[in-house]
């Protein structure tokens, strides 16, 4: 017989987590597996721009630096950030961009082990990273070195001439995880640092940056911590590192005294000298708003079911797919996979957006990568069989291959 939609609704009804889909907006009739591309909207958000817009920059004006808490906000949201990866609240700081905080960090790391040049990574890392990891190269003379993607044969390039491994805990294509307390031994083992990029993790997978040995990390906002469009990121530097670190981009906040205005750079102490200019205030209200989503959220739990929806949709798949030509491109063992799955499929693309037509939004990774995000805090079991489900009708009746489906966005 198969799984049912019965079978499914029985899991949602034992969800512990289900209630925690009351707390976003989703549009009627859409399944939304997007989350690991961009969060949905969380209700607390929009009456918290609304105060801060009319009540503290309205009428507060310059004053809600001081009366409203503007200026602690990168400190203020960092302490709603650091149990989501496994950091103290003082390790963490809210700032810029993924890419500008993977720059300050790749610079300072390098600072760190001037005897060495090479910053190690997987040549299918996040292409963000790799770029930045490039740009730094260019600068400062270091050498990008690519690895792996297998644990071994990234421990076997760390040598003496490596200053940082560099990875992204989860593959933003095939969603495996990396090894991360395995690997960041390996790289202090050969005297090396290890940086992060939580982007895919944060939100989805429990995270321990302190025990498993990350000396450094970075991550975007707007993933599964649901803080909006180009929501501000975050950076982790461990405690032991602090002191000597030194970022490239040394603005005003980061400053000792930012209103002293010294001529001097002065680096402030701890996570603040990893600021660089005036914090986006209402970007990050929002993603603070956006965070209380995870109020009372067992991590744990959360963790269990982002394993047992990509477990229950590949089982579907495999059901209900077995005779078309997609084929699961993720790792089968959800121990090693992150919250998400990829399908390929030859036109991928058109598939997607056929599906996207009947209402239900993943995206396309090139060459042929068809990604579903399966965030915990609100996806229902349901929503997994009927993806499964309009994916068989999708394919079955040949509605990708209308014309308007061939035709590329900007934003696959």
């Amino acid at each position: 017989m198969g799984i049912t939609r019965e079978h499914c609704a029985g899991l949602d009804a034992a969800d512990a987590l289900a209630s925690a889909r009351d707390r976003f907006i989703l549009p009627a009739g859409v399944i939304y597996l997007d989350g690991n591309s961009l969060g949905p909207l969380a209700k607390s958000v929009a009456p918290r721009l609304r105060q801060a817009v009319e009540q503290e920059w309205g009428d507060g004006l310059i004053r809600s630096w001081n009366d409203a808490g503007w200026i602690d906000a990168p400190r203020r949201v960092a302490r709603r950030i650091a149990p989501l990866i496994g950091a103290d609240a003082d390790e963490v700081i809210v700032a810029d961009s993924t890419s500008v905080n993977l720059f300050k960090l790749l610079a300072a790391a390098l600072r760190l082990k001037p005897a060495r040049r090479v910053i190690l990574t997987e040549a299918d890392n996040f292409p963000t990273d790799l770029y930045i990891m490039q740009g730094i190269a260019d600068l400062s003379g270091a050498e990008v070195r690519y690895a792996g993607p297998e644990p071994g044969a990234l421990m076997a390039a760390l040598d003496g001439d490596v200053a940082v491994l560099a990875l992204t805990h989860v593959n933003y294509k095939s969603g495996l995880i990396h090894p991360m307390r395995e690997l960041s031994a390996a790289a202090h083992a050969a005297g090396a640092l290890a940086l992060w990029d939580l982007s895919h993790s944060a939100g989805s997978v429990e995270l321990d940056v302190a025990q498993d040995g990350a000396d450094l990390a970075a991550g975007c906002g707007y993933k599964y911590l649901n803080g909006g469009p180009g929501a501000p990121a975050y950076a982790y530097v461990a405690k032991r590192h602090q002191a000597q670190l030194r970022q490239p981009l040394s603005g005003w906040f980061g400053h000792a005294q930012p209103f002293a205005f010294a001529r001097d750079f002065e680096p402030a102490a701890g996570m603040q000298r990893m600021l660089s200019g005036t914090p986006p205030v209402l970007a990050l209200i929002a993603l603070e708003a956006a965070l209380e989503a995870f109020d009372g959220i067992d991590l744990a739990a959360l963790r269990r079911k982002g394993r047992a929806l990509g477990d229950l949709f590949i089982a579907l798949v495999d059901e209900k797919l077995a005779d078309t030509a997609v084929r699961v491109a993720s790792p089968r063992d959800a121990v090693v996979r992150g919250s998400q799955v990829s399908l390929s499929h030859a036109q991928g693309y058109a598939v997607m957006q056929a599906l996207i037509a009947r209402g239900v939004i993943g995206d396309f990774r090139a060459p042929d990568l068809m990604r579903f995000g399966f965030a915990p805090l609100y996806l229902r079991y349901v929503d997994i069989f009927d993806t499964v489900d309009a994916l068989a009708g999708v394919l079955a009746g040949g509605e990708w291959m209308r014309p308007e489906f061939s035709a590329r966005k900007a934003a696959t």
